[in-house]
């Protein structure tokens, strides 16, 4: 069973402009998929739509298998977390432990179990020693830890974040990357990560692209990532990585093109324990 089914669907914001375009694709369940796309290609409209923010004017989205409308939409919902984009739209709570313990208390769990839930999140991400922390005063990219272990705390089984590394520095960018990635290697989750950071395209398992409201290419990163000529006509980049691998080999160095450091790097060690 598909986590994500999505056929036909079509959405606008105005009756003169479709911003989703009969698009269709599937996001196998327990997989990490990244869908990228060109500033305005509908990335986050996608994400607003599976969560049940937006309303589609036809097609279905499914959802675990059931099928999202009016009647099930609070339901699914049990079932999927979301990280937007700005982190410090996302507090409720005055304290770290607090904004955690929101989630919870709309799940209805009861008061007794939620400190050991509380904690147990917190320190999935790195952030037990700041519950009792006031959120103004943490970094960017702390916020967005407290964010995901608010999703955490409530175990959904979907977690899509909506560029929500997009506002953060390189630091607080590749913190939030490889917490994605334990995410997805600790739990089976399905992760979606609508982005437009290349290097997080390349640790993801699928990739979606989008343009101009429909799908343009999917599959895995180095298959999207041979298109480079199409993916610059779309203003999108292929990670330093890639670049990286490609000037090697133009120097003469036998290692195949590789997406991220640590597979260049990893070719570079065996080639001088050949050599």
């Amino acid at each position: 069973m598909d986590a994500v089914n999505v056929k036909n669907l079509v959405f606008s914001y105005t009756e003169e402009r479709e911003t989703i375009k009969d698009i269709s694709f599937a996001i196998p369940k327990g997989s990490y998929t990244t869908i990228i796309g060109h500033n305005g290609s509908g990335k986050s409209t996608i994400a607003k739509l599976l969560i049940g923010l937006l309303e589609a004017r036809s097609g279905t989205i499914q959802i675990l298998g059931q099928t999202l409308n009016e009647e099930t939409v609070y339901t699914i919902r049990d079932h999927v977390g979301i990280v937007f984009q700005n982190p410090d739209n996302q507090f409720i709570g005055s304290t770290v432990a607090d904004d955690i313990a929101f989630g919870l208390e709309n799940h209805c769990v009861p008061q007794e179990n939620m400190q050991e839930i509380i904690e147990r999140s917190a320190a999935k991400v790195g952030m037990s020693a700041y519950l009792d922390s006031e959120p103004t005063n943490l970094s960017g990219g702390q916020k967005q830890r407290v964010a995901i272990a608010g999703i955490l705390a409530i175990e959904p089984d979907i977690i899509i974040f909506d560029e929500s590394t997009s506002m953060l520095d390189p630091q607080g960018k590749k913190s939030i990357n490889e917490q994605i990635r334990k995410l997805h290697e600790q739990k089976n989750v399905t992760i979606i990560s609508i982005t437009h950071d290349m290097e997080e395209v390349a640790q993801s398992e699928y990739v979606i692209v989008l343009r101009d409201g429909q799908v343009e290419m999917s599959g895995r990163p180095m298959e999207i990532f041979r298109q480079e000529k199409r993916l610059k006509e779309m203003k999108l980049d292929v990670p330093f990585a890639l670049k990286f691998s490609d000037l090697l080999i133009k120097e003469g160095v036998e290692i195949e093109r590789e997406c991220t450091l640590e597979g260049v790097v990893q070719q570079l060690c065996q080639l001088k324990q050949i050599n």
